[in-house]
C-alpha cells in the first residue's frame, strides 16, 4: 500500500517563510501604543522575602509593577498547580518570578527592575533528589518533597540474582541539560474589542496556555485566544507557561498592548530543565551470557517544581530494562522537588537518561564473561514475540538485530555469534 506522507518528498508548509526569513517569531511582533514589560527574578534558591517597590514605581516611564497581589488566581502548572505567577512570600529557586515593570520604553523596564529592593531570609536548602526523601530534609513544599513513586515488578528478582553466574552493580548519574533553543522566549499581548485576550507567544502548547492564562485570570476559556507565531526551536522548553501570563495580566489591566522579550540568561532562568538523575542498575546473567534479573533504583530531580515528573519517570522506568529480555524485573523510581531549577519535559521524556545506565551495564557484563558486546547484545534482544517488562507483547516491527548488524559492520565490529568471542 502507497502512503501518502510517509516515504514522500513532502513540501514542508513553513518551510519557504523560514529559509527566505518571511516568517514571523514573537520578537518580530509591533504594534502601536507597545509598552514594554521585564520580570523580577528571585537571586536566592529558597528564602522568604519582602519587596519593596516604591523607589522604582517613581522612576521615569514607569506604568504599572505587577506582583502576586495583582494576580487573580496566583497559581499554574501543567499537572499540579504548584507555580504561582509571582512568588507571594516565598522562594523555591533562583528565578522565580517576583515582579512584572511595565514600562514605556524596555531600557526603562530594565532600570526600574534594578530598582525594586528585596529583603531575603534564607531558608535551609536541598539540592540533591536522594537528600530531598530524608527525615527532616527542607521542604521545598508543605506537601513533601516526594512527587511520585514508580514501581515495576516482573517475576522473582532474588532468584534470578542467585542463579546469576555473573553480577554488576553501578551507578550513573546524568545532569540537568537546558534546551538552549535558538530564539529566547518573547510575547506581546492585547486586548480586541469586545473584551477578548490575545496572548501572541511561541508555544508547544496553545491550548494548555489559553486555559491557564483563563484560570489565573479567573476568565473564561473562550475569552482568551493564544496565538502561536512560528517557533525558534523548543524541544520540550516551551510546554510549560513561562511570560504568558505576565503579558496576559498586564495588557487586560492597562488595556494597552505589552510585549516582553528574554534575553539569553533569563531565558536559562525562566524555562525548565531535562531532569537530572541518580540510577543504580544491578544486573545478572548466566555464563551464557542469557540476562536473567535486573534491580534499579532512580532518583529523578525535578527541582522546585513538578512540570511533566510524573510522565518523565514513568518512561524512565518502562525504559530502565532497555531493548532487552529479563525476565526477572524489580524498579523503583522516585521524583522529588529540589531547590534547583525546575525540570520538565525535554526530547525523549525520560527515556534519554536511562540508557547511560542499562547500556553500560551490558557493557561490563559482556566484558566479565569474556563475550563480544555485539554478541552479548544478540543473545538478548527483543525480537518479534517477545514480551516487555510491563508486558507488552511486540507481535511487528522489531528491527533491533538488524540494526545492531548494520552498525557492527559499519563499525568493522567482528564477531561469530556461535562463538560468543570476537574473531
Amino acid at each position: 500500500m502507497a502512503l501518502r506522507v510517509v516515504g514522500q518528498n513532502e513540501i514542508r508548509v513553513d518551510g519557504h517563510s523560514k529559509v527566505t526569513g518571511k516568517a514571523l517569531y514573537p520578537e518580530d511582533l509591533r504594534m502601536d501604543g507597545m509598552v514594554y514589560g521585564k520580570t523580577l527574578r528571585s537571586t536566592h534558591a529558597h528564602a522568604l522575602f519582602n519587596l519593596d517597590k516604591s523607589k522604582a514605581e517613581k522612576m521615569d516611564g514607569v506604568i504599572k509593577i505587577f506582583t502576586a497581589v495583582d494576580v487573580p488566581h496566583n497559581a499554574h502548572g501543567v499537572l499540579f498547580k504548584d507555580h504561582e505567577v509571582f512568588n507571594a512570600i516565598k522562594v523555591r529557586r533562583i528565578g522565580d518570578p517576583l515582579a512584572f515593570v511595565v514600562a514605556d520604553t524596555e531600557k526603562n523596564a530594565e532600570k526600574a527592575v534594578r530598582e525594586i529592593e528585596v529583603a531575603y531570609e534564607d531558608l535551609p536548602a536541598v539540592f540533591d533528589p536522594e537528600e530531598a526523601m530524608q527525615p527532616g530534609a527542607p521542604k521545598v513544599h508543605e506537601e513533601g518533597n516526594l512527587v511520585y513513586h514508580f514501581k515495576l515488578n516482573k517475576g522473582d528478582v532474588e532468584e534470578g540474582f542467585r542463579q546469576s553466574h555473573i553480577i554488576v552493580e553501578q551507578e550513573y548519574r546524568t545532569p540537568m541539560v537546558d534546551h538552549a533553543f535558538l530564539q529566547p522566549e518573547s510575547g506581546i499581548a492585547y486586548e480586541e474589542s469586545g473584551g477578548k485576550l490575545v496572548v501572541c507567544a511561541a508555544t508547544q502548547y496553545p491550548h494548555f496556555d489559553q486555559l491557564e492564562i483563563a484560570e489565573a485570570m479567573k476568565m473564561s476559556v473562550d475569552k482568551v485566544k493564544v496565538i502561536n507565531p512560528a517557533v525558534g526551536g523548543a524541544f520540550g522548553g516551551r510546554e510549560d507557561v513561562t511570560m504568558q501570563i505576565h503579558l496576559a495580566l498586564a495588557a487586560k489591566t492597562l488595556k494597552m498592548p505589552v510585549k516582553t522579550t528574554y534575553s539569553r540568561e533569563e531565558s536559562f532562568y525562566a524555562h525548565a530543565k531535562r531532569h537530572a538523575m541518580t540510577m543504580r542498575f544491578k544486573t545478572g546473567a548466566d555464563k551464557n551470557g542469557k540476562l536473567l534479573a535486573t534491580e534499579v533504583t532512580i532518583f529523578s530531580d525535578t527541582g522546585a517544581y513538578a512540570s511533566w515528573a510524573i510522565n518523565v519517570l514513568r518512561k524512565a522506568g518502562v525504559h530502565a530494562t532497555g531493548p532487552y529480555e529479563i525476565p526477572n524485573v524489580k524498579i523503583n523510581g522516585y521524583s522529588l522537588y529540589t531547590n534547583n531549577p525546575f525540570a520538565g519535559a525535554m526530547r525523549g521524556f525520560g527515556a534519554t537518561q536511562v540508557p547511560i545506565g542499562h547500556e553500560m551495564q551490558m557493557d561490563m557484563l559482556a566484558e566479565k564473561l569474556g563475550m563480544n558486546p555485539v554478541v552479548f547484545r544478540l543473545k538478548n534482544i527483543f525480537k518479534v514475540g517477545s514480551s516487555t517488562a510491563t508486558g507488552q507483547k511486540l507481535t511487528e516491527s522489531v528491527p533491533l538485530e538488524e540494526c545492531i548488524k548494520a552498525v557492527a559492520e559499519k563499525m568493522n565490529m567482528a564477531y561469530d555469534v556461535d562463538l560468543g568471542v570476537t574473531k
